[in-house]
């Protein structure tokens, strides 16, 4: 398709062409520029008798485009299934972690909880930071070996 909105004539280009296949060409061709040209183009519709002039956008439109414009999406939820799953793990990890030992607790809860690095640990116990990152490493094989058990 050359230009658009502007429908081939089909009869000079296919001169022996049948009547039908004319026509299924012109159809074809009009739903090809609905797709390339309609979809993407913003309209203004003017209303003479209220006075008013309506923009309405396109209905095919790049995402950063409609960031700019802060529009709004749907946010993607968890099926009821994984939500479900999702709630199981976290009542096997609660399970789990009032089985640690108050010392391991407290570590689980500064490092993910607290969001405290291994070197700020340390420096609270008064220990290495390769000791802390070896009692992580020893406290969630625990977990694991826990929440493998219920």
């Amino acid at each position: 398709m050359a230009k658009p909105y502007r429908i081939p004539d089909f009869r000079k280009l296919y001169p022996e062409a049948s009547e039908e296949v004319i026509a299924v060409l012109r159809t074809t061709e009009r739903k090809m520029q609905y797709q390339e040209y309609d979809l993407k183009v913003e309209r203004t519709v003017v209303d003479q008798e209220n006075r008013t002039v309506e923009q309405i956008p396109s209905r095919e439109d790049s995402y950063e485009r409609m960031l700019e414009q802060n529009v709004q999406f749907a946010e993607e939820t968890a099926s009821a299934e994984e939500q479900a799953l999702q709630n199981i793990q976290t009542q096997q990890l609660h399970k789990a972690l009032l089985l640690l030992s108050d010392d391991e607790r407290d570590l689980i809860e500064r490092l993910f909880f607290q969001e405290q690095t291994e070197r700020e640990i340390a420096a609270v116990y008064g220990l290495s930071q390769n000791a802390v990152n070896k009692r992580r490493k020893r406290v969630l094989d625990k977990l694991r070996e826990l929440i493998k058990d219920f």
